[in-house]
């Protein structure tokens, strides 16, 4: 896989300013690669935890059908709730962490190219501030779907 260009990198790092500034505290965006059955991480918040080499492999589970077949925000608001999807819980527990989002991104005709990742404390992710997270993702989705698609 490829570093992320300049302009992907500087897309990734605005919107990881504007979450971090409605509390997320582990920031990262993976892009899928279904011929490898890998998603690698393009960006990271925590390179010491989460270095932008890391890959993943993907697992056909019910995070995967939500979030990558069906498209649809995964929401957890607790440890429990993701730890049987996220083989590294114990990770980010240990970071103080205990809720998640992950949004996947697509063009209308196309597949899922990756997602952006967001993780803080526990119950964090309340209707608000999904909405809030969802329009701040919105606002720079030709972007985010531009620096994802040259990976």
């Amino acid at each position: 896989m490829l570093p992320a260009t300049p302009q992907a990198h500087a897309t990734y790092a605005a919107l990881h300013a504007d979450c971090a500034a409605l509390g997320t505290r582990l920031f990262t965006v993976t892009v899928m690669d279904e011929a490898t059955h890998l998603t690698h991480r393009a960006y990271t918040s925590h390179p010491l935890e989460y270095p932008v080499s890391g890959t993943k492999p993907i697992t056909r589970d019910g995070w995967y059908a939500q979030c990558i077949a069906a498209r649809q925000v995964f929401v957890a608001n607790t440890t429990p709730e993701f730890a049987r999807y996220f083989f590294d819980h114990a990770l980010i527990t240990s970071l103080g962490l205990g809720s998640c989002i992950n949004v996947p991104l697509f063009a209308a005709a196309g597949p899922v190219l990756g997602t952006v990742n967001l993780l803080a404390e526990e119950h964090h992710f309340t209707p608000e501030k999904l909405a809030a997270y969802r329009a701040l993702i919105n606002g720079c989705h030709v972007a985010l779907l531009t620096a994802m698609s040259r990976i």
